[in-house]
């Protein structure tokens, strides 16, 4: 089958956009239908009302403005043979199987042969929405269940038949794969797939025993969130967000659809206090509050689950959570409290139900973990949870639950479902025998590298693994991967001892949340109180060498950011050779937020980049861009933004699944080390006084309009001096590149003997937010 180059989607909703949008920033165009509206003086407003959505909405759907000129509006009454263009073709209307099939009867009229069809449900059996339809319709349908949005959750569900052509199997999950990004997971034909069979039992058990054991919701939240791996909204604070409105008609669904036998059926209908809410308007965040809500004063009140009222939140100290740190997941299930015994209740039903569904929903072990890590968030998924406890341990609480032994515990035995054999990780069969976790072809990771090598170097917070073929990776493991003398004691070993040991390329990743969110800035705020300016100086100096070590190694450097790179993270990247960055890269240069300036060469590398690449001519262009970015402390909400801000240039690539990251990231490493040189050293042609004049006039406008605070001037007043030069120089004059270095160093060192800046940075320690002195 041909790659898929065009794709339509037929539903405009919430759902239907997301996709769409996504699909746009794969760069694949992709047409948007919906209904004709009565009425309407436009026959695509729906369709072209939920585009012009996108483009508002937060978090964004779309990558880049040019992503939205990729879908076209269109409608199901006149534009139906637009289809006959498509290779793809998503389903995303309402919940009814009427409507489905009905449709599905109109588009079989206009498909061109081997085109594929899908639909979104995420409640319909595939038999039922196949029902009566054309043999070679069949061959080509599957269900595609998207999660919500589409562009961040990474899951896609996918339901095939026996009667599934694998040729269209195959086109949709590489294109899903390579395309968007997506870990596809496999399901069985069940009601609700994998994530949200699971995920619904348990949010629907959270509140049901939460109601009938008498546990708040604060603290409910509290010991259903970090402690085991959720997101710290907890159940509650994800009913809110998702919206309470939608879970009687979840609940309602699951239970018609499944046998009285099932344990979700037994948990019971959605409580009576859930319909309360939803009459009265508590729907959740998009309407105003729900078991959360903000007062007046903008503070947070939570519901009392007997009374129905909200009261001031308490955020309680839990006793059981405070178990959990000492003793992990089971001091938090086998604690003796009321918190403990709800945990207990909860996640012990709720790893019963998945361990019982093995083979029922899905294939094995890990096709349900990895369907709970990406859909619901989980950091662990059920299997891993049931690890961490014991199997056996398990095994034995189920039997005192009065629970029936899941079938993949007793082919466990009291063996681990996962284990390590000869540096590859497998998982446990219903046979009880052990298989590898696949790997797709082009798929390298590097906590597969680590399980079977040693680092080649190693300290507390970097280390540098052998990738094979003569290419390295350096590796930040710091806390949140912030940057620290020892990370760049690391890069300097790297580049020096690298060549000696017959490497020629470097890939600087990790697996971590976010790629580095920037240097440590409780050393700085700790030598500036002491006043230690010299120390700054030189640790600017160390930084800034390091960094150039990287830029003229005699080797390539590729830098394969995903998260955020933020400050010097963001740096970083500009220094290598060449940027693999995931789609989801959040880069910017935020020093202005803890009142300093890029000081490891981010603002002369950022304005290097907007000379070369940005609009207009003369030196007052790029400093007037490299001003604004640095100011308002820009960060790019995707790789493709990033390339728009000159953090990416027009070489640089960007990933769309990051399991793909790495191996990307190597292979241009080897074909860039064929014939690599190192690069030429640039020089700097700045505005001088004149520019430093126009942006101190700037500045002073913001102030008075109160667009910028008074120690926002002090910071911008600093930026400008560096970026323009001022007084040191001359248009006419270039600037050496560690002439500009050296001008990072006396702005930044500067800022630090500021009482507004030292105000800034334990202001951010403290809370976690900018302070706005």
């Amino acid at each position: 089958m041909k790659p898929i180059q065009r794709v339509a989607v037929i539903g405009a909703g919430v759902m239907g956009a997301g996709i769409a949008a996504h699909i746009a920033n794969a760069g694949v165009p992709v047409i948007l239908m919906d209904i004709v509206p009565k009425g309407a003086t436009s026959r695509n407003a729906i369709a072209a009302g939920a585009i012009e959505k996108l483009k508002k909405t937060n978090p964004a759907p779309l990558m880049s403005p040019k992503a939205a000129k990729l879908i076209t509006p269109a409608n199901t009454e006149d534009d139906m043979p637009l289809l006959a263009e498509c290779d793809w073709i998503i389903e995303a209307v309402i919940e009814r199987l009427d409507i489905k099939q009905s449709l599905y009867k109109t588009i079989a009229k206009h498909r061109k042969p081997g085109a594929v069809v899908s639909s979104n449900t995420s409640t319909l059996p595939l038999a039922q929405l196949l029902k009566g339809l054309p043999k070679d319709f069949r061959a080509h349908f599957l269900i595609t269940h998207f999660f919500n949005p589409p562009r961040y959750m990474r899951l896609l569900e996918v339901v095939s038949s026996p009667e599934t052509d694998p040729a269209a199997l195959t086109a949709i999950t590489t294109f899903a794969d390579h395309a968007l990004g997506k870990s596809v997971v496999p399901c069985f034909d069940t009601p609700g797939f994998i994530a949200n069979r699971i995920g619904t039992y348990w949010m629907h058990s959270a509140v049901v025993h939460a109601i009938k054991q008498g546990v708040g919701v604060e603290e409910a939240d509290a010991v259903l969130s970090k402690p085991m791996g959720v997101p710290k909204t907890g159940v509650f604070g994800l009913l809110d967000l998702v919206g309470l409105d939608l879970m009687p008609h979840i609940l309602e669904s699951m239970n018609t659809a499944l046998p009285a036998s099932d344990p979700f059926r037994k948990l019971g209908p959605a409580p009576a206090l859930l319909s309360q809410m939803i009459k009265s308007g508590l729907t959740g965040r998009k309407n105003g509050g729900g078991f959360y809500k903000l007062d007046e004063k903008k503070n947070k009140l939570v519901m009392n689950l007997s009374t129905g009222s909200h009261m001031p939140a308490a955020r309680p100290r839990v006793p059981a959570v405070l178990a959990a740190k000492k003793r992990g997941l089971k001091g938090l299930v086998m604690h003796d409290s009321a918190e403990g015994r709800y945990a207990h209740t909860v996640i012990l039903g709720t790893l019963a139900y998945a361990a019982s569904l093995v083979g029922e929903i899905a294939e094995n072990i890990e096709h349900i973990d990895r369907a709970m890590r990406l859909g619901f968030g989980w950091k662990y998924g059920p299997f891993e949870l049931i690890d961490k406890l014991g199997t056996a341990w398990v095994e034995a609480e189920f039997k005192t639950m009065g629970l029936p032994t899941p079938a993949i515990l007793r082919a466990a035995a009291g063996r681990p479902l996962y284990r390590v054999e000869g540096g590859i990780k497998q998982f446990l069969t219903l046979t009880g025998s052990y298989q590898p976790i696949p790997r797709a072809p082009g798929v390298l990771l590097l906590e597969d590298i680590k399980r079977r090598a040693k680092p080649l170097f190693k300290n507390i917070s970097a280390s540098v693994w052998d990738l094979g073929d003569g290419i390295a990776c350096l590796e930040f493991h710091s806390k949140m991967n912030a940057l620290n003398p020892f990370i760049i004691c690391m890069v300097n070993k790297a580049v020096r001892k690298l060549p000696a040991l017959g490497f020629k390329g470097l890939v600087i990743y990790n697996e971590g949340r976010n790629f580095s969110v920037g240097a440590n800035i409780l050393m700085l705020l700790i030598t500036s109180k002491l006043r230690l300016f010299f120390l700054i100086n030189l640790i600017l100096k160390h930084g800034q060498n390091a960094y150039l070590a990287l830029k003229y190694a005699p080797f390539p450097v590729v830098a394969a950011p995903s998260g955020m790179a933020l400050g010097g993270g963001a740096e970083i990247l500009m220094h290598a050779h060449r940027i693999v960055a995931s789609a989801e890269s959040y880069i910017g240069l935020v020093e202005g937020g803890v009142g300093i300036i890029p000081g490891w060469g981010g603002c002369k590398e950022l304005l290097a980049r907007a000379a070369k690449y940005g609009k207009g001519r003369g030196p007052m262009p790029a400093v007037a861009h490299a001003f604004e970015t640095i100011a308002t402390a820009k960060v790019a909400k995707s790789a493709e933004e990033a390339r728009s801000l000159h953090f990416l240039t027009p070489d640089d690539v960007v990933v769309m699944n990051p399991e793909r990251l790495l191996a990307t990231a190597k292979s241009y490493a080897l074909s860039m080390a064929a014939d690599f040189k190192s690069v030429q050293t640039p020089t700097f042609t700045l505005p001088g006084p004149s520019g430093f004049a126009a942006l101190k006039m700037a500045l002073h406008d913001f102030a008075q309009k109160g667009l910028a605070t008074k120690h926002d001037v002090v910071v911008g007043t600093q930026l400008a001096r560096t970026l323009t030069g001022a007084e040191h120089a001359d248009p006419l004059v270039p600037l050496t590149e560690a002439q500009v270095l050296k001008l990072e160093r006396e702005g930044l060192v500067a800022l630090t003997k500021t009482a507004g800046t030292r105000a800034r940075i334990a202001h951010l320690l403290r809370t976690g937010k900018p302070l706005r002195n």
